[in-house]
């Protein structure tokens, strides 16, 4: 299997991850670059690491997996899902408080080159990440690949070669997908949050229905 092969492996296994690096770009207000590199490091780390996992404990691990993979995927999924939308609904309705004194959430010049502390206008609390949320995401979506690595073993794939193509790959569109996300989550917050949060849901209910029914 060369290296194209592992490629588009690689971009299939990576399309969840994708999708939830952009509902984590959804709820910055600012791009925060050592963030994004985090969450892109989390979602390109585990997505190589699991085809690891299965190629080295092989299929009888992975078949005792399959058959509740897909209830664990949903279960974090769904968590998560639910919690963004608990965080949306529930948020102080007041808005932050700037440094300035001023509510950013009613503020005109929030946003604009006319703030008058655009360094301190989103409290460093609502921007810290959550490592054990990451974590959790990381593995709801790439616990696929788990079996994708019992692939490997049995068919002699280049097992280093593989992760490394695989990780390198949904690091990337997991770097764009936060990037792709803020540029519409900065301008609606809520409102992203709450869209974040649904498509964790779905997501989750569609890997559920995606293997009971397959």
């Amino acid at each position: 299997m060369g290296v194209i092969e592992l490629f588009l492996i690689g971009a299939g296994l990576s399309m969840d991850a994708f999708a939830v690096a952009v509902c984590k770009g959804l709820g910055m207000r600012r791009v925060n670059w050592r963030h994004v590199l985090v969450i892109a490091l989390f979602f390109g780390g585990f997505q190589a690491l699991m085809p690891l996992i299965g190629w080295t404990v092989g299929s009888l691990f992975a078949s005792s997996i399959a058959a509740v993979d897909h209830w664990i995927a949903f279960g974090l999924l769904a968590f998560i899902g639910g919690k963004m939308l608990w965080d949306a609904f529930h948020e102080d309705a007041g808005g932050d408080v700037c440094a300035c004194g001023r509510n950013c959430a009613s503020c005109p010049k929030y946003r604009t080159s006319a703030c008058e502390r655009p360094d301190a206008s989103v409290p460093q609390a609502r921007e810290a990440l959550d490592y054990r949320e990451l974590a959790m995401l990381a593995v709801a979506t790439s616990i696929d690949a788990l079996a994708v690595g019992v692939t490997f073993a049995f068919l002699g794939v280049n097992i280093w070669l593989a992760v490394a193509v695989i990780g390198v790959t949904t690091f990337a569109l997991s770097f764009v997908g936060v990037a792709v996300g803020n540029h519409f989550g900065a301008r609606f917050e809520r409102p992203a949050t709450i869209a974040g949060g649904v498509v964790l849901i779905f997501l989750g209910v569609k890997i559920l229905i995606e293997h009971l029914c397959g």
